[in-house]
């Protein structure tokens, strides 16, 4: 999947890595597709649950030697 930005999370717990993807979504534009990477297994459901609150979309989430990446669509 394409992602304008990517932000790195690794070694971060919650609640950084949705608050760092929050910071971030506010200098993209609507549409924009954000890739974040975390190792945080706490960010599955605190990234979903953002995305729901905040009207942005969840569009994938794939996970992989222990890290787990997201890409949500501004919206």
């Amino acid at each position: 999947m394409k992602a304008d930005a990517t932000l790195d999370c690794i070694g971060l717990m919650c609640p950084m890595p949705v608050a760092n993807v929050a910071m971030q979504m506010k200098s993209m534009a609507k549409g924009q597709v954000l890739e974040m990477i975390a190792d945080d297994p706490g960010s599955q459901r605190d990234i979903a649950a953002w995305a729901r609150v905040t009207g942005n979309e969840l569009m994938a989430t794939e996970e992989a030697n222990g890290h787990f990446k997201y890409y949500i669509r501004k919206g």
